[in-house]
């Protein structure tokens, strides 16, 4: 069989397969969704805008991942584990259910393949691991908020890891003309005839795990990114300003320490995480973590984005508080700026204005009652808050009640598959009111009070 570990307490997740030749995973979300605004589904999350998932994910849309994996025998005699894995992922590019619609619609199904990697792990048993390809290479997420937080390095490249030590190389590539910050893409004019060409960012990820004690571990990271010159061989003019441009580069410094509460019942757990990123290592916005996701406008004078930065601040924790009750908490700090001087808009290297500073933070927990093996009981209560530039801040309350039925009959918040009956009811200021800070409102137009419901279903399994 193969078993995706997805261990609250690994540094990474890794998917460690145990079968003879040939298995599959999957993990998968679907349902349907109504609103009493206008007796119809309107599929958009009550969270504020460029937040993701942070705030709850009961609102999320229908997502389908199968990762088919294969095994390879070493020689006769050697430890070594080998298997190649591919994950193909399937979602919407709108707001359509997956029962009506083909990758060939307008706004139809997207699909991705995140991953394609071989791996040999335990090489000659000496806890010596390597790794080639695209791979979703990141520690387990905050998962109420569907958010990887801390490690995310998900990318192609490779890796090498020795005992409590993990090294890996990302080359992050792009041909997305559209992109505001920064362009991975220049002019390429040795020809005579000006063509879009790659541009590739760089980045060097080094973890280490310090083992306090049973109970405590400590992970140390640390990034390096660096994009090269745009041409090295023609000089910036006003013909070419706009797509040819000087090195940059950007750092990161954090670390995690996850804590066991041996005095709990067993899976409780506390996670704390800090990360501080500079110049083009400033990412972590809209749900997300890379940290290759500059944040920001660069500074126009110095075609860099020297002065930008970024402070992360995670904890994330599950207390199985007694047999039929668990309490699952969490808090997230994101804190921004780019490099441009200005407290509020500024603009990319190709004329856009962005926010060049922000500051978000959110609380919530989801605490799960086991009224019996088969049904369980969740309530969830979020905060969220979000200020971008010199705007004021837009917040949102949520609440939600969330009936589940668990088939396979287990006490356990990490149990699926799920069938849920969600409703969410969330209340917005003023400010997020009257700007439509929300996909919801976005729909509904400016409103105080927004409201979900739905009937969904998720799983998760390795066979």
């Amino acid at each position: 069989m193969i078993l995706l570990s997805i261990s609250l307490h690994a540094q990474i997740a890794y998917d460690h397969v145990s079968n003879k030749s040939v298995s599959i995973g999957s993990y998968g979300r679907v349902g349907a969704d109504w609103s009493f605004e206008n007796g119809r589904t309107i599929g958009r999350r009550l969270n504020l805008n460029n937040m993701g998932s942070i705030g709850g994910r009961m609102e999320e849309q229908d997502y389908l991942e199968v990762a088919p994996s294969f095994r390879f025998r070493p020689k006769e005699g050697d430890s070594t584990e080998i298997n190649a894995q591919v994950r193909l992922s399937l979602y919407s590019n709108s707001l359509t259910g997956f029962a009506n619609t083909s990758t060939t619609n307008l706004g139809g199904l997207t699909l991705a393949i995140p991953e394609m990697f071989v791996q040999a792990r335990n090489i000659g048993g000496k806890d010596l691991n390597i790794w080639v390809g695209a791979r979703l290479y990141r520690g387990p997420d905050l998962h109420i908020a569907d958010h990887f937080y801390f490690n995310d390095h998900s990318g192609q490249g490779f890796g090498v890891e020795y005992k409590k030590t993990r090294f890996a190389q990302i080359f992050v590539t792009s041909t997305d003309t559209t992109a505001t910050v920064p362009p991975y893409f220049y002019l390429n004019i040795k020809t005579g005839t000006p063509s879009t060409a790659l541009r590739q960012r760089m980045v060097y990820v080094l973890e280490h795990d310090i083992d306090v004690n049973k109970e405590n571990r400590i992970t140390l990271l640390a990034e390096y990114h660096n994009m090269p010159d745009g041409d090295f061989d023609v000089e910036i003019d006003s013909i070419e300003q706009t797509v040819n441009f000087p090195s940059d580069r950007g750092y990161v410094l954090g670390a995690r320490i996850n804590t066991k509460f041996k005095k709990m019942r067993k899976g409780s757990f506390n996670d704390f995480s800090i990360r501080y990123g500079t110049g083009i290592a400033n990412g972590g916005d809209g749900g997300l973590s890379k940290t290759w996701l500059t944040y920001g406008a660069p500074d126009l004078e110095t075609l860099s984005f020297k002065k930008a930065y970024s402070l992360a601040i995670v904890n994330h924790a599950v207390f199985n508080l007694s047999e039929n009750n668990t309490l699952n908490p969490y808090i997230v700090f994101t804190q921004s700026r780019g490099a441009a001087d200005s407290k509020h808009m500024a603009e990319t290297y190709f004329g856009k204005e962005v926010f060049n500073r922000k500051q978000d933070f959110t609380i919530g927990a989801r605490d799960e009652i086991y009224f019996s093996d088969f049904f369980h009981l969740a309530t969830e209560l979020h905060y969220s808050q979000r200020k971008d530039g010199t705007n004021p801040i837009a917040s949102m309350l949520k609440f939600s009640v969330i009936p589940i039925y668990v088939p396979t009959g287990k006490k356990d918040i990490w149990a699926r598959p799920h069938i849920r009956f969600v409703a969410s009811v969330a209340k917005y200021n003023d400010f997020a009111k009257e700007t439509l800070y929300s996909p919801y409102l976005e729909f509904t137009g400016p409103k105080s009070w927004g409201t979900y419901f739905g009937v969904k279903a998720e799983w998760w399994i390795w066979n």
